[in-house]
């Protein structure tokens, strides 16, 4: 198991409401842009993180995490599981206070060092299935 119950709630609930999601781009057919509009709906601000920069549901988009000129409390990664780390290591040094890898996005090293770094971790889930259920249940 990559997350329990518990990380996840204080991911969705409490780590904050602005939320990079890397691999994000203007292409209705990706999996992105639908879990975006899902993040915006339950009141998250959404920040595309995308080479194109392009802006998405009304946000501005940048070309990498370090171009955000403001802080983000959770990166949400929809890239290649082989560049996964990559993005989780410019998380932790861009100050994001938790990494969230998509359905079938796995470093289990990444993992570890994401939490090394004190960083809440979520692997191989999607928010848009867990706020749902999770609200459900309370």
């Amino acid at each position: 198991m990559y997350a329990d119950d518990d990380t996840i709630r204080r991911i969705l609930q409490d780590t904050g409401d602005t939320w990079a999601v890397v691999g994000l781009s203007g292409n209705r057919s990706r999996a992105a842009y639908g879990v975006a509009e899902v993040l915006q709906l339950f009141g998250k601000k959404v920040v595309p993180v995308h080479p194109k920069a392009e802006t998405v549901h009304g946000e501005q988009g940048y070309a990498s995490l370090a171009e955000i000129p403001f802080p983000v409390d959770v990166v949400d990664v929809f890239v290649n599981s082989e560049l996964a780390g990559g993005v989780a290591d410019e998380a932790v040094e861009a100050g994001a206070k938790a990494v969230w890898f998509q359905l079938g996005v796995i470093d289990e090293q990444a993992c570890a060092r994401t939490r090394e770094a004190g960083l809440d971790m979520v692997m191989d889930r999607c928010p848009a299935i867990e706020i749902p259920r999770l609200r459900g249940r309370a």
